[in-house]
């Protein structure tokens, strides 16, 4: 039985899952393809610096951020053009050179500006939501590796225990025979 399995056992500590420590990029990005190949699904990385292919490798192909935004970019043309019409038709209506109160081109640029802003208000609050912000406290940080080195040198792929396909010992071996440094038990 392994130091953090033991510990784990003592402290009556339920298991969050396992995570792997890997020396290099070549051997995370390995890890993440077989890992998935395997069939686990809730899979996570931790690195310092993003690395490209990653996420496709641990099969995220999440695309709800990019209605969310055109949502927000069409809610925000509705809003502008509809405040134009409002404050020059039904609100303050002024005749000016003989134009019609509902002149369109000139709500162009408004309209343009509001929904930039909407969209990009949206795109960042979907993010922050859809990422699950704000996280004070996950429990990948109990493992003291993580602590130390994920944001300096570490690369780390987490295997959660909710996972189907999870076993202890069968996830522990299949992380070692990966090229794993290090394997972790993760508590909750």
């Amino acid at each position: 039985m392994s130091e953090d399995a033991t510990r784990a056992a003592e402290t009556g500590a339920s298991l969050y899952g396992l995570i792997a420590e890997f020396e290099t990029v070549d051997k995370l990005l390995a890890a993440a393809r077989r890992v998935h190949t395997e069939g686990f699904r809730k899979i996570d990385a931790y690195t310092p610096a993003p690395v490209h292919g990653l996420a496709e490798a641990m099969g995220y192909n999440d695309r709800r951020l990019s209605p969310l935004t055109l949502a927000g970019g069409v809610a925000g043309m509705l809003a502008g053009f509809m405040l134009c019409y409002w404050t020059s038709v039904i609100d303050y209506p002024i005749n000016t050179g003989g134009r019609p109160l509902n002149s369109w081109p000139a709500f162009i640029v408004p309209t343009f500006e509001t929904t930039i802003l909407f969209a990009a208000l949206s795109c960042f609050v979907g993010l922050i939501v859809l990422c699950g912000f704000p996280q004070p406290y996950h429990p990948v940080f109990n493992v003291p590796a993580v602590r130390e080195r994920a944001t300096s040198s570490g690369m780390f792929l987490a295997i959660e225990a909710e996972d189907p396909r999870f076993d202890r010992t069968a996830t522990r071996q299949l992380l070692e025979t990966a090229g794993a440094k290090d394997v972790y038990e993760v508590e909750a």
